[in-house]
């Protein structure tokens, strides 16, 4: 063999192991990189348990003294929404590090509580973080904001009026600016009325405003199960729908019932079902996790 066939061979056999470790190198890589979802067929809508907050005394929930002396709980979820074209994830609840330990909120007689995590459930659907494409609240109360930092790779979709609001001095009532701070550092899409998330009419934000000034609802239309309402806090307990009662802490008694009307007739033009996400009712009744309507 000449000195020239054996320069080659010896080439030949580097550029081997070469690509042998970095195909090695890759395959690691990939082993440890975070996992993407899987994409799905058509918009399905999974319902989360964020927690639970209960009242020794509902009284602030009706300005006209329904509640008085009544104590009650409410459910707090969370709505992961699946697009052939992303995720969304609608309303964060209380927070993951409140698992396993009941906490006293800024009322005597309030006490909030989470029994299993939103990573926990978003993992057992594997879904990352990473996966989330579009967050938006229905409001910027602490109940709806509570895992909203970990979240930082999505686009928040935050309506300019709520945010100028949650962010004035004093801090309003049962918002915790903590909780939604990296909004500051993460990619945003302000809007300023209704808003069609994936710009195909299946998902829509909707302004309803009066619990807080820029409160909304979101309006879905499911292939088989038909249009939806994930109501926020337009009402929190079946009871307030029927009666059309309205909560002492609400920042705006006139645009509220004027929501009630705007939702109410929509309801009745599409046909859609309505979800109090507060009422513990209405929340047994969506598919229980990880089972999900499309």
């Amino acid at each position: 063999m000449t000195a020239f066939d054996r320069a080659r061979r010896l080439a030949h056999r580097r550029a081997r192991d070469g690509l042998a470790v970095c195909i090695a190198l890759l395959t690691t890589m990939a082993a440890s990189a975070p996992h993407a979802a899987a994409p799905v067929p058509n918009l399905r809508v999974y319902a989360l348990d964020c927690g639970r907050i209960d009242f020794k005394d509902m009284s602030a929930f009706s300005d006209t003294f329904e509640y008085d002396g009544q104590s009650g709980s409410i459910v707090v979820p969370c709505f992961l929404v699946r697009h052939p074209h992303g995720t969304l994830l609608w309303d964060l609840g209380l927070g993951d590090q409140l698992k396993g330990r009941p906490r006293t909120g800024s009322t005597q007689g309030v006490n909030m509580h989470v029994e299993t995590t939103l990573s926990e459930q978003l993992g057992a659907l594997g879904v990352a973080p990473a996966d989330i494409t579009y967050l938006a609240f229905s409001h910027l109360h602490g109940d709806h904001t509570g895992n909203a930092n970990a979240f930082a790779s999505a686009t928040w979709i935050l309506n300019r009026v709520e945010l100028a609001w949650a962010e004035g001095k004093p801090t309003p009532f049962a918002v915790d600016p903590e909780t939604f701070d990296a909004y500051r550092r993460v990619h945003t899409r302000m809007i300023d009325s209704d808003y069609d998330v994936f710009g195909d009419g299946s998902v829509r934000i909707l302004k309803a405003p009066g619990h807080t000034p820029g409160h909304q609802v979101l309006l879905l239309r499911l292939a088989h199960s038909g249009p939806l309402i994930l109501a926020g806090d337009l009402y929190h307990v079946r009871a307030d729908r029927a009666h059309r009662r309205v909560p002492s802490f609400n920042v705006d008694r006139a645009a509220t019932l004027a929501s009630y009307d705007r939702v109410e007739r929509i309801v009745e033009n599409t046909h859609a079902r309505l979800v109090i996400e507060h009422d513990p009712e209405d929340f047994r009744a969506l598919p229980k996790f990880p089972a999900f309507l499309d």
